[in-house]
């Protein structure tokens, strides 16, 4: 049977699995802990300190900049994004799998380490344009890979079917594929605007203020917390109207089918004349995306004064940083698992306030999350302080907005007929899940796994201020090195932390190409 695209048919809800229901519960609690922290502390200035701390020449400027960047990155971001895929997956782009190569392979570039490259070059990017160019770089793959997969997967019938009536090319794009599309090109618009909101190390080299970078430096000069978490309860607010705008255009759209789809797949698009016009954008936007800063990277490796290979400091950090993004990918992934299948099997009100519980903390700096869980675990486990069991749970709810995006785009696509059929034959909830589900939603698991890996080996703010004491990553040193201007220094740690990133982005690269569906 071929793809379904359809609202949901109106059927008598089921009840919600008691063990499942819990668990999410459970999942959703821990990740909206930085919010509670940061909501305690508005309530507990009251509305005169609100306004006093709030309405502020400079908190115009922070909200004007925040706005500006986010508006104009996930614009950019979608477009880009999903340009490149369409180029890649349904025209005569030659050198089509070189191309789906390089338009990921910016996710093993961190965004910190893409504005060294740039500010090492030169200082002209410093401020909004340079702040949208990096991050828009640094970002577009989120959108391109689930966009790429759905072209490649869209059932040709659809279109065929839609010139047969007498629509156009244009007509047939946005009455047939573009509704196709939404569902992944919201999601991966909605991670963007997540990261951008969340974004320090990259706009804090690039000299562009937002309100992750005032908050920063409210702790690290004067520890003001009140005006910290002020700062912070905008940015939720920023959160919730992206999850209201994303979950509005979203709509309730059925994208699972029975059988094994499309028998061929769509005739590439041919561009003739515009070949080389489309050759020279995918090469510029590699350059800009990987050139730049590899190139930086090289030339500060080779001529820095301060360049030096401390071998054991390198493979240490290196282990480091390898084994906490194994463990956090690994644990947020399982984490996510019950709030998405609950979202996407049970889909009602407490199912969709779970869900979008879990991705407030990816909009808060990593340096709000971690005093939440200080605060936390200081009060009520102290045993859990400056452990690694906290740094990774630091991580868990930071990036669980990675692995939950990818994980319910991939139950979206497995029918829940085959759950009530196995359920007919005698296996019970436990079975259903480990015999069915979890090996259709496999690629999934494997996408948000490397999502979050990627993030846990980047990140810097969180790692600072919740590492056991001794313990240091490639990002810190990267960032201690660099921050110092001993950009030769820190060259070593950026080349490390692309390295073991890289096959990683790879392997989204090998899971959007098997998937006929976003993943």
């Amino acid at each position: 049977m071929s793809r379904v695209r359809s609202r949901a048919p109106a059927t008598r809800r089921r009840p919600y699995p008691p063990a499942r229901l819990a668990a999410a519960a459970a999942v959703a609690a821990l990740t909206l802990v930085p919010l509670f922290h940061v909501l305690g502390f508005v309530v507990a200035e009251g509305p005169e300190q609100a306004a006093d701390l709030l309405l502020r020449p400079r908190v115009g400027e922070l909200l004007r900049n925040t706005t500006g960047l986010v508006i104009a990155g996930c614009t950019a971001c979608a477009v880009i994004g999903a340009g490149a895929a369409w180029l890649v997956e349904r025209t005569t782009l030659p050198g089509r799998r070189v191309w789906t190569v390089l338009m990921a392979a910016p996710l093993a570039v961190p965004a910190f380490v893409n504005s060294y490259g740039w500010v090492s070059v030169t200082a002209a990017v410093e401020g909004f344009g340079g702040a949208l160019l990096i991050t828009t770089m640094s970002y577009f793959p989120l959108v391109f890979l689930p966009v790429a997969a759905v072209l490649r997967g869209i059932d040709p019938a659809f279109e065929d079917m839609s010139r047969a009536l007498g629509n156009g090319p244009w007509s047939t794009f946005f009455r047939v594929v573009l509704p196709q599309l939404r569902p992944a090109l919201l999601g991966g618009v909605l991670l963007v605007g997540l990261h951008l909101l969340a974004e320090f190390g990259a706009l804090q080299a690039l000299r562009f203020p937002t309100f992750t970078t005032a908050i920063y430096e409210q702790f690290e000069s004067t520890f003001n917390g009140p005006a910290s978490m002020m700062l912070a309860g905008v940015l939720v607010l920023g959160c919730l109207l992206l999850l209201m705008g994303e979950l509005r255009l979203a709509g309730r759209v059925r994208v699972a089918r029975l059988g094994s789809g499309a028998a061929r797949t769509a005739a590439p698009h041919r561009l003739g004349s515009l070949t080389p016009l489309a050759l020279t954008g995918m090469a510029a936007l590699a350059v800009l995306a990987l050139g730049v800063p590899l190139g930086s990277l090289a030339r500060w490796l080779a001529v820095g004064s301060s360049t030096a290979f401390p071998v054991v400091a390198l493979l240490t950090t290196t282990l480091t940083s390898i084994g906490l993004g194994v463990a956090a990918a690994v644990a947020t992934t399982l984490l996510a698992v019950p709030v998405a299948w609950l979202s996407v099997r049970h889909p009602g009100r407490v199912s969709r306030l779970l869900e979008r519980s879990t991705y407030f903390a990816g909009s808060l700096p990593g340096i709000v999350v971690a005093l939440a869980l200080v605060t936390l675990t200081v009060g009520y486990l102290p045993a859990l302080y400056q452990t690694t069991a906290l740094l990774v749970a630091a991580y868990a709810v930071l990036f669980m907005p990675r692995a939950m995006v990818s994980l319910r785009a991939a139950l979206a696509q497995v029918p829940p007929e085959l759950d009530d059929s196995a359920r007919a034959l005698g296996a019970g909830p436990s079975a259903v899940m480990v015999r069915v589900t979890l090996p259709l939603i496999a690629r999934g698991l494997g996408a948000g796994t490397a999502l979050v890996f990627l993030a846990v080996v980047t990140e810097l703010t969180a790692t600072l201020l919740l590492a056991p004491i001794g313990t240091a990553t490639l990002a810190t040193e990267f960032w201690s090195n660099s921050y110092s201007l001993a950009y030769g220094a820190a060259a070593p740690y950026a080349l490390l932390m692309i390295l073991i990133s890289a096959p990683a982005a790879w392997l989204l690269t090998r899971e959007s190409r098997s998937e006929r569906l976003p993943a």
